[in-house]
């Protein structure tokens, strides 16, 4: 049990965000007899077992694979393949970190330290096949008896019973590899794997990447001199990405086809469906994201078929769970018509502009399980709630209840609910069969050491969706409250959401004395496709709701608003710089974690969606940049405290951004401070370091936000906004 003695910032710390000891990852056999889920024993234990969860004759869950057991009470060896596809998916935890099924999920496959394993789901006996090692991602044929699995960039086969391991597919070189998904499909598509067994287990579908033309870059870490460095393969904005091409082959072997379609006008493959309810389905982008085609595959020929062509005048976004063939063999998509993003199966759009579809679940003979936030009408109502929905020809039924974030896993009759909300922590995971709940998965999470009491209003003209939080026990008494604005505040993730742990950092920082303001403003995702759209060739946007945000809460909350403070990771880290540099006026310091600071230093498929092709559009990016700013040159008077952290081993936003933005500061006067965190990569996995940098950016912003303080380089006080 954790003391109360413990500070957040070592409980957050320690408990990874307090995600240790939660189940995930589950899987609902077609009987709807098992759930097979992920969970570790503790709030601080980051070794995860597989768990089945037996709901025939009363819910009782045992442990089908113990990773301390497989391995002998040895540490995990990770490779470095394996590191990378961690970092990709932002996987901190241990033990077994993913697994596949079969078909009747009946067996599990997994790899612990670069070896294979396979779990018997119903027996709950696991053993280790003799694969050629170092393994990853190993996936069983839907049939069970035969696992695929890739290997020094080769897709092997080995029998279930581990006979006849060997490899279908072998590199040709150093730059080729089979069955993996290459960077920008594994960062930013959500294609984190490479090859699709079919249904009836005799062929497979094998993506090959070929990352000769793509330029490389060198990842070191100065601490350590005589240490090599990492050597990356990084397709920044405007260069060469991979080629990805596809191919068809038998299980027994010999038999290889390469499946067909414009690579040269659509070259990225980002995803691949294959069922029995139709052929080979692939989703293909062209590189300026603004075309792509759904594509069915004759898996005779290799010949494909189009099935739909989408275009868009600025960009098409990837969704989860898309494109799949309903049981009736129409196409099932999510699509951006009428200003709204909605669920379409086969011609017809079964959603409206109520709701803004974010993912399809599943897919069964009557419905579609989707993931959705209410449209943007219904926004001051369902502020960063995300709910599960039902959708048939006939209507709309939610199925989760509660003002929250819920999502869900289905099949054989039997749903898995998870739900975190506002009033307590952690998630609770339900399993509802025909609507009557039949268990409750345990979590193991730790309580945290602090309560975050949230407020999700809106703010501004534009309804920009907000939390605001203070210090415990605040009263009006105690007077305006210096300002923390604690964004992400671009695409792909927004954080003012109905879930309590989402806001305990917030919180933490708020009981420092600060009112705490997290806005997601355009380009921040859920809402319609074109407040996300809005920030086509211009983040600047992303800046100026923040603005307009704090502005439009302060007749509301106690802001101080001569006393300002930013600070953000990554995105957030970007945003931060730019607020400190742009508009000194509004923000007094800031706080940059891992910024983007030269987008031509970005990679391809996330950067040209948004800002295009560098060669072609120069003055874009150098109208986005932080490095070529005109901020850098503002009179002395008008200069901001601005701290730049960043990791030294991260592979996503390379330090070079740190040290570029820190080289310009540097060439036009302005003082700053730059915290290199060595070993450290995009996450910031490190306990101590995770601890440290929370109470070292406290000590930042008390020293810059103090009463009377002037900015750096000037003697007078700092001005009001």
């Amino acid at each position: 049990m954790t003391s109360h003695r413990l500070s957040f910032p070592r409980q957050h710390a320690r408990t990874q965000r307090f995600s240790l000891g939660a189940p995930r990852a589950f899987t609902v056999s077609p009987d709807g007899a098992r759930v097979v889920f992920l969970r570790s024993s503790s709030g601080t234990d980051r070794a995860n077992r597989l768990r089945v969860l037996d709901l025939e004759g009363g819910a009782r869950e045992r442990v089908a694979a113990d990773p301390g057991q497989l391995l002998g009470g040895a540490a995990e060896q990770l490779s470095a393949q394996e590191r990378a596809r961690r970092e990709r998916s932002r996987e901190g935890s241990a033990g077994i970190v993913s697994y596949a099924v079969d078909a009747a999920v009946e067996l599990a496959a997994f790899a612990l330290s670069g070896r294979l394993f396979t779990a018997g789901l119903r027996a709950g006996t696991a053993r280790e096949l003799p694969a050629a090692g170092p393994v990853l991602d190993p996936r069983p044929s839907p049939d069970g008896l035969r696992v695929a699995y890739v290997s020094r960039g080769a897709l092997r086969v080995i029998g279930a019973e581990g006979d006849g391991d060997r490899a279908l597919a072998e590199p040709e070189d150093e730059n080729t590899a089979y069955g993996l998904a290459e960077f920008v499909a594994a960062e930013e598509m959500g294609r984190s794997r490479g090859f699709w067994w079919s249904p009836e287990s005799d062929r497979l579908l094998v993506a090959r990447a070929d990352d000769a033309a793509v330029a490389r870059w060198w990842i070191a870490d100065p601490a350590y001199p005589e240490r090599e460095p990492a050597r990356v393969a990084y397709p920044a904005a405007g260069t060469p990405n991979a080629e990805v091409r596809l191919f068809l082959y038998g299980v027994d072997g010999g038999e290889r086809t390469e499946v067909v379609w414009d690579r040269a006008r659509y070259p990225y493959l980002a995803r691949v469906h294959w069922s029995d309810a139709g052929a080979p389905l692939l989703l293909v982008q062209a590189r300026d994201q603004r075309g792509q085609a759904y594509l069915a595959v004759d898996t005779g020929t290799g010949t494909t078929r189009t099935v739909h062509v989408d275009e868009d005048p600025v960009w098409l976004d990837l969704f989860d769970g898309v494109p799949v063939w309903a049981p009736d063999g129409r196409l099932v998509r999510i699509a951006d018509e009428g200003g709204a993003r909605v669920l379409t199966v086969g011609d017809r759009a079964l959603t409206g502009p109520q709701l803004q579809v974010r993912a399809v679940l599943d897919v069964s003979e009557g419905d579609v399980l989707v993931s959705a936030s209410a449209g943007s009408e219904a926004a001051a109502a369902e502020i960063g709630e995300v709910h599960v929905y039902r959708v048939d020809e006939l209507g709309v039924e939610r199925l989760s209840e509660g003002p929250g974030v819920h999502s869900a896993v289905r099949s054989g009759g039997v749903t898995v609910l998870a739900s975190a909300c506002l009033e307590s922590s952690g998630t609770v995971v339900r399993v509802v069969r025909d609507g009557k709940q039949e268990a409750v998965v345990a979590s193991y999470a730790e309580e945290p050491v602090l309560r975050a009491r949230v407020r999700l209003v809106e703010g501004g003209a534009r309804r920009i969706p907000c939390a605001v939080l203070l210090p415990t026990g605040y009263t009006e008494e105690d007077g305006p409250l210096p300002v923390l604005m604690d964004p992400y505040g671009g695409p792909h993730a927004r954080r003012a959401v109905a879930a309590h742990n989402a806001h305990l950092t917030s919180q933490w920082f708020a009981d420092r004395g600060f009112a705490v303001v997290v806005a997601d403003g355009r380009g921040t995702p859920g809402r319609s496709p074109g407040w996300e759209k809005a920030v086509k060739d211009d983040f600047t946007l992303t800046l100026d709701d923040q603005i307009e945000a704090l502005h439009g809460l302060a007749a509301d909350f106690p802001l101080d608003l001569g006393r300002v403070a930013i600070r953000g990771w990554s995105y957030g880290g970007y945003l931060a710089a730019l607020a400190v540099l742009r508009r000194p006026d509004v923000f007094h310091a800031g706080i940059a974690g891992a910024p983007v600071t030269d987008w031509r230093l970005y990679d391809t498929h996330y950067t040209e969606r948004y800002l295009g092709d560098p060669g072609a559009r120069p003055e874009v990016y150098a109208a986005n940049s932080l490095v070529t700013d005109d901020g850098l040159s503002r009179p002395a008077g008008e200069h901001r405290p601005l701290m730049i952290v960043h990791g030294l081993a991260d592979d996503n936003v390379v330090a070079a951004h740190t040290l570029r933005l820190s080289s310009a500061l540097l060439a036009a006067g302005r003082p700053h401070e730059v915290l290199p965190l060595s070993g450290v990569t995009h996450m910031t996995p490190q306990e101590q370091v995770a601890e440290n940098l929370l109470l070292l950016q406290v000590d930042f912003l008390r020293r810059s936000l103090e009463p009377g303080r002037p900015p750096q380089g000037s003697s007078s006080i700092a001005g009001r906004a």
